[in-house]
């Protein structure tokens, strides 16, 4: 399964590792903890080269991350929250984690911004606050990129490392492989539904 999915990230390449970690930054539930580390992987296998990898990785991450800040930026605060409370179930970006992200922001500062990125959940809400009360763009992109650096290029060395285990967890990942997938698939289909409901009753 592990060495399957490698190879549709080799095939892909650099711009497919690019273009999915952009992906995950806008579609929450698509996980970097699964892109990098076979990325990684293709890596150790000679098809890709580590430092290529991670620097994909960081690239699509912050333009994914740009897009939400910029955004937050150009719309204010209310626009912002009124499509979240619309739309944000469909994606993972609701009111509750904006108010989660702008709480981490007041208490940690331009910090917060760094932090995030290794946090499920906040890796894209962090940008919409830090948009929305106009953090400095040096400063944004300045702590996404530290951030961002640590997680991707941490994911990616372990799979990078874990290569010579292929024969080891090969079995296993075949079934917890299947199993991630499903169950992403079925986090979605319940968002969808739930959100369908709430306007049924809304």
């Amino acid at each position: 399964m592990i060495a399957w999915a490698s190879d549709l990230v080799v095939s892909a390449g650099l711009v497919g590792v690019f273009l999915l970690m952009v992906a995950e930054n806008l579609f929450p539930p698509i996980p970097s903890e699964v892109i990098m580390p076979l990325a990684g992987f293709a890596a150790a296998r000679g098809q890709l080269t580590l430092g290529e990898v991670i620097g994909a990785g960081i690239a699509g991450s912050l333009v994914g991350n740009a897009f939400w800040y910029e955004v937050a930026r150009a719309f204010g605060a209310e626009r912002i929250r009124r499509l979240a409370d619309r739309y944000g179930r469909y994606v993972g970006l609701t009111r509750e984690t904006l108010l989660r992200a702008e709480d981490a922001l007041r208490r940690n500062g331009a910090l917060a911004v760094c932090l995030a990125r290794m946090m499920p959940g906040l890796r894209t809400g962090i940008s919409v606050p830090a948009g929305l009360v106009a953090l400095p763009r040096g400063v944004f992109y300045g702590f996404s990129a530290l951030g961002t650096a640590i997680w991707t290029g941490g994911l990616a060395t372990a799979g990078y490392l874990l290569e010579d285990q292929f024969h080891l967890i090969e079995d296993w990942a075949g079934t917890a492989g299947l199993g991630l997938m499903l169950l992403a698939f079925g986090i979605i289909a319940l968002r969808i539904r739930r959100a369908r409901r709430a306007r049924q009753v809304g």
